[in-house]
């Protein structure tokens, strides 16, 4: 009886094992794909996910400096402007990239060796490198350009980004489900996170807003992050009104119960 319950033990493991080294083969290969198809086999495409934040930052710079003398904290435009809309960006394009995982692989799906979360790994590793990589050469590139010696909290920097990051993949799980099983969703996403950076603390601080802003605001979780984000670039800034706990339940909730409907309901969703 011994013999044959190390057996089946030792069976189980090596099968374990090798079902996890097909899902790490599926995401590899999901991940080349996009690498290709999204990107493009020139430099062409990183280019331009590295050029369009930088050209808003660049706009929003310059229009508030024909308005201020100087912004809200520090002494540089783009680096206020940077540090609130990397922010975001991280969190809307991670929401809708992989809100369209099943939708992308959807061909790839039909095969059993692929699998719906493999396609919403593959994505999320994917795309969370190229803003990471993005968010860095910007801030980056700006703290040079204005010759700026700042004292950064890498601590809190980091802190934020990974944040940002879980935010947007909780959203683009939901995302996930609710864009296949309803497309509507996917215009009024759009709607809805097209003004987000009016209103996560980009333009304006927090502190800086009316009261009821304050209270109304304070439950958008990108406005606490932002607030975070500068926390660390600003020495000086101290939110007391970041709630790491309220951004990490908003992330949690729809990132669990997208997973949930997923797993249920992936099948009848590849047939839409």
């Amino acid at each position: 009886m011994a013999e044959t319950t190390s057996t089946v033990r030792e069976r189980d493991q090596v099968g374990s094992e090798r079902a996890t080294l097909a899902a790490l083969r599926s995401i590899a290969a999901l991940v080349l794909r996009e690498m290709g198809a999204r990107y493009g086999r020139r430099p062409g495409g990183y280019v331009w996910a590295l050029l369009q934040p930088l050209g808003i930052i660049v706009v929003l710079a310059f229009a508030f400096s024909l308005l201020a003398r100087s912004p809200s904290l520090g002494t540089s435009f783009l680096l206020f402007k940077g540090t609130g809309l990397l922010i975001v960006q991280l969190v809307t394009a991670l929401s809708h990239t992989v809100g369209h995982a099943m939708g992308y692989s959807r061909a790839l799906l039909f095969y059993p060796c692929v699998a719906w979360i493999d396609a919403v790994i593959a994505r999320f590793l994917l795309n969370s490198l190229v803003l990471w990589v993005v968010t860095a050469l910007i801030l980056s590139g700006i703290i040079l350009y204005d010759q700026i010696t700042p004292m950064l909290d890498w601590g809190r920097i980091a802190l934020a980004m990974s944040m940002a990051t879980l935010l947007g993949l909780g959203l683009g799980c939901l995302n996930c489900f609710l864009f296949q099983r309803f497309p509507i969703w996917q215009n009024l996403w759009g709607m809805i996170t097209a003004p987000l950076f009016l209103v996560s603390g980009v333009i304006f601080l927090y502190e800086e807003m009316p009261l009821l802003a304050q209270q109304v605001l304070w439950f958008n979780p990108v406005l606490h992050l932002t607030g975070l984000m500068r926390d660390g670039f600003y020495p000086g800034y101290a939110p007391g009104y970041v709630s790491l706990a309220y951004v990490g339940v908003c992330a949690l909730v729809p990132m669990v119960l997208g997973l949930l409907l997923l797993r249920q309901y992936h099948r009848d969703l590849l047939q839409r």
